[in-house]
């Protein structure tokens, strides 16, 4: 399929070609949806922790004497019913992350592209990187295409550092290599800017199946 290509002044100077294995298949809601709870999962910290009638600090004496006092026998103040006592079944240090099937991963990918040409959110932009990191040059750029206090995402052909720390300062601005694309992101970005180069990238790294 053919896509328009902009400048960064948002003129349209030429046309790309864009795989259909990529950017035109049929969207696969399932896949996005396992992909976007396992990003979630992974990004759990897993850090919440909750002391059992074992860990409590508290007093072992035992509160009253076993029998003649019309109350339950209890050992100690620790109980979990008591005031103070442990915590029943309450959530322990563990890791939330699972792996996802790489077929599914690429598959979900592949649909958030797909539905972002059909939802004309997406833009190809020539390539561009930012010289000296200032974000005001990054800032001009995003005017250009109507993009202020919007989630926007721009998917770059390589690991650009400068570009990352111009982008770095701008609140609705994810920055994302053509490799390491974020669902979440892909789904949730109101517009997406892809450089030409990028789209080559892509299509070469997702076009073959």
């Amino acid at each position: 399929m053919e896509q328009k290509v902009f400048s960064t002044t948002g003129e349209e100077i030429r046309t790309i070609n864009l795989s259909e294995n990529v950017f035109g298949i049929e969207v696969s809601t399932g896949a996005i949806y396992h992909a976007i709870r396992n990003e979630a999962a992974n990004r759990r910290v897993g850090t919440a922790c909750t002391k059992t009638r074992a860990e409590v600090n508290y007093s072992n004496t035992k509160p009253y004497k076993q029998k003649g006092t019309g109350n339950a026998r209890r050992g100690d103040k620790k109980s979990p019913i008591s005031v103070g006592g442990g915590t029943i079944f309450g959530p322990k240090p563990r890791d939330y992350s699972y792996s996802l099937p790489k077929k599914v991963k690429r598959l979900a990918l592949k649909s958030l592209l797909s539905m972002s040409v059909e939802d004309g959110r997406l833009c190809v932009i020539e390539d561009f990187t930012s010289e000296n990191g200032k974000t005001k040059d990054l800032v001009r750029i995003m005017k250009a295409f109507n993009t202020e206090d919007q989630r926007t995402v721009i998917i770059m052909k390589d690991d650009d550092v400068m570009l990352r720390r111009a982008a770095r300062n701008i609140p609705y601005l994810h920055v994302l290599c053509y490799d390491k694309l974020s669902a979440k992101e892909l789904l949730y970005g109101r517009k997406i800017l892809i450089l030409e180069g990028a789209c080559t990238n892509l299509n070469d790294f997702y076009g073959e199946n």
